[in-house]
């Protein structure tokens, strides 16, 4: 046998070998798995043998199924096909009858229409037109082109439109004539004639102004009422607000009592039409109404005295009694608010109309800000935006005129921690703020809301700071004399040096205010922001996010007060306080600290105090109870932490130059532990926190030894948290006379 071509040496033998031996092996192994298969494939095939008949079946069925379907597909084209022409036939025979009955119609109405005419009978003559008007005539004409009728069809479209334009000028005559005689059931009669003329745009606009004819004549009689008013009726001052509103209910009842006549005839969409119309003439009645109040109340006279008198910053010589426009600008506020009312009435009425309507998104949206434009633009929004404007200005002055009074005449009654102006300012503000809510104007409150910050601000934080400014004179108080010369010093402008327990209380009551006022100020934003949230619950996000920016400016003025009394506060510690409290922390310093056993049985038997700490906390105690009195209690607790933590900062300070043993440094521990606890009984407030750095001191001075630091310092602190350093543990231990130097330097803290 010869080689294979490509083999030529043995090694290449010896590799074709191994190659054909893996296909061998190769070719075995997918042997077995196919006899390995063999059973299963044999069950397959005896199941398929079994099946053969059924499948034989199902082809045959299958077969007749296919024959049935072709022949059910062309029975439904050929049916199709003839109901379509049926169809066809259906709809030209529909199309003739209707011209037929056009035709008919037609007739009908030619004949109809003028024996209407003839009887007076209007409606039953406009139903007859608008058949006639529905009808589409070029279609009956090419319908009747080629036969006899076409020229009876001509003739009855010119008697038809003959009749139309005699019916139309007839129902405008009818209308004028019973709008003349006052006769409300013709008016109504011929206004419901119109649509069926097609002439909707001229019904409305007739019947709209029949309307405002109406509105104007009960205006008017309503004006001369309120002229002719006399001066001790309890109406009298808001007279104008009455006439305004009186005139308001009056469009609005036209409007209810209309509307469903106007929905049922002209169908809905059709009101902004007649609220055109209807506004143009309240433009008109609100005019007159606001021309004969500004004349009546001398309003455009008392807002330019007004206006000099705040351009010239109050130099003028020609003064406003603030009470003179209290009851006018409460009127001002009621036409505002009667005029929002209204506004509200008539968008809510158009905006349900519109909806009902049921227009494409695009034509709702343009009816509805047609309605917002007739509403910013009418004469009515105008001239209250012009009015609102001389309101605010007029509002400033009475604030800052009744805020300056209030202050001219503040008094100090003996039973009272603050004086009488902060009552008064504060009434006075909120009686303002409240009235210009109740105008229902977004940017007259937050005007007024921007004065009344000012105000606080510029003229009522300068007058509480100025008097902080006169210092609280040193020395203990003496309440028994210093009310009998207060009011005097006050109306004078400024206190007598002599008059040091005046001075003392002036300050005191001056302090009170400038706490006080913050609590007011807060508890004025809350009232104010749960009015608002009633009275503009229907405003827009912009409007509300504008509220809120003016009301948060309140919290600005609080800030300032709180800066002025935080000041006011710590030169009271600093006058009144810290010169009482080092002469008696002197005293610590100046006892000895190094105690025998007996002197420590002895003090423990004695409270556990020694004699010159009992007075040391007596002088406190009657320090803190001069000022009780005279503080409110929140200044007072503010004063107690002032005081502790100057207490707390001299102590360190002699502790720190003293010396102690063991004994001493528990006796210090004693003593330290009943004044916290007295200073906690006499304030609300948690003060012992700043005792921790004195606490901690007392715990050092305690210690047994040197070492036993450790036991308390770094991992071994567990809740502890040292407010001391390293280097003061070491000066601390180092007062310990018992303590060696060398112990405490090897301490590693």
């Amino acid at each position: 046998m010869s080689l294979h071509p490509e083999i030529s040496t043995y090694e290449e033998l010896e590799s074709h070998y191994r190659e054909l031996c893996q296909k061998e092996e190769i070719i075995n192994k997918e042997l077995e798995n196919l006899l390995d298969r063999h059973v299963h494939v044999e069950g397959k095939i005896m199941y398929l043998q079994k099946m053969l008949p059924n499948l034989q079946l199902v082809y045959s069925d299958s077969e007749q199924l296919t024959n049935l379907i072709s022949f059910t597909s062309s029975l439904a084209e050929n049916i199709s096909s003839k109901v379509k022409k049926l169809d066809l036939t259906k709809g030209r025979v529909t199309e003739c009858m209707q011209r037929v009955e056009d035709i008919l119609d037609l007739k009908f109405c030619t004949d109809g229409v003028q024996t209407a005419l003839q009887n007076e009978y209007y409606e039953q003559a406009a139903a007859h037109i608008r058949r006639f008007l529905s009808l589409d005539q070029t279609v009956l004409k090419r319908s009747t082109a080629d036969s006899i009728e076409g020229s009876s069809l001509d003739e009855a479209f010119s008697k038809l439109h003959e009749a139309e334009n005699k019916l139309k000028a007839i129902v405008l005559r009818k209308f004028d004539e019973a709008v003349r005689d006052e006769d409300i059931a013709s008016v109504e009669r011929f206004f419901k004639i119109f649509p069926l003329l097609n002439q909707h745009n001229e019904g409305l606009r007739k019947f709209s102004t029949y309307l405002c004819s109406q509105i104007a004549e009960t205006a008017q009689k309503n004006l001369k009422i309120a002229q002719n008013i006399e001066s001790n009726n309890k109406r009298a001052n808001v007279i104008y607000a009455d006439t305004i509103t009186l005139l308001f209910e009056g469009i609005a009842r036209v409007v209810e009592i209309h509307q469903p006549l106007i929905e049922t005839y002209y169908g809905p969409g059709k009101l902004f039409s007649v609220i055109e119309i209807l506004q143009k003439e309240c433009d008109r009645q609100v005019k007159k109404i606001l021309d004969d109040f500004k004349t009546s109340r001398q309003f455009l006279k008392k807002a330019n005295t007004v206006q000099q008198i705040l351009k010239n910053s109050y130099k003028s010589t020609e003064k406003l009694d603030p009470l003179e426009l209290d009851v006018l600008l409460a009127e001002v506020t009621l036409l505002n608010t009667r005029t929002e009312l209204y506004f509200r009435f008539i968008r809510r009425r158009v905006t349900g109309d519109v909806e009902i309507a049921a227009l494409d998104e695009k034509s709702r949206e343009e009816q509805l800000k047609q309605l917002d434009c007739l509403i910013m633009e009418c004469e009515l929004s105008q001239s209250m935006q012009e009015l609102l404007g001389m309101y605010i200005m007029m509002e400033e002055y009475f604030m800052q005129e009744s805020v300056n009074k209030a202050v001219s005449l503040d008094t100090i009654e003996q039973n009272s921690h603050i004086s009488s102006m902060l009552d008064d300012v504060f009434f006075i503000l909120k009686k303002c703020l409240r009235r210009t809510v109740s105008s229902s104007s977004v940017d007259g409150i937050c005007a007024v809301l921007n004065n009344t910050c000012t105000l606080l601000q510029s003229n009522f934080c300068t007058v509480i700071n100025d008097r902080l400014k006169q210092g609280f004179p040193s020395g203990m108080l003496d309440l028994s004399q210093a009310y009998n010369v207060l009011q005097s010093s006050i109306q004078q402008g400024r206190l007598q040096s002599s008059d040091t327990d005046t001075a003392r209380i002036m300050f005191l009551t001056t302090l009170n205010n400038a706490e006080v006022a913050c609590e007011h100020i807060r508890t004025l934003r809350k009232t104010l922001e749960e009015e608002m949230n009633k009275v503009f619950s229907q405003a827009s996000e912009a409007e509300k996010a504008k509220l809120e920016s003016c009301l948060s400016d309140l919290s600005g003025v609080t800030s300032k007060f709180q800066t002025i009394l935080n000041n006011g506060m710590s030169q009271l510690c600093s006058t009144g306080v810290k010169p009482r409290i080092k002469p008696w922390v002197d005293t610590f310093q100046s006892r000895s600290h190094i105690i025998t056993e007996e002197e420590f049985i002895q003090y423990e038997a004695n409270d556990g105090m020694r004699p010159f700490v009992q007075s040391f906390m007596l002088n406190i105690d009657n320090l803190l109870k001069s000022f009780k009195e005279s503080l409110t209690p929140t200044n007072y607790d503010t004063l107690v932490s002032y005081l502790t933590t100057e207490l707390t900062h001299q102590l360190e300070k002699v502790i720190k130059k003293c010396t102690f043993n063991r004994l001493g440094g528990l006796q210090f521990d004693r003593e330290l532990r009943s004044l916290v606890s007295y200073l906690t009984s006499v304030t609300t407030w948690t003060i012992r926190d700043k005792f921790a750095r004195l606490t901690q001191i007392a715990t050092i001075l305690n210690l047994e030894t040197v070492t036993e630091i450790l036991d308390l310092w770094g991992p071994n602190s567990g809740s502890l948290t040292w407010r001391l350093t390293p280097s003061e543990v070491r000066q601390i231990l180092a007062l310990r006379s018992d303590f060696r130097p060398e112990d405490i330097k090897r301490l590693k803290l």
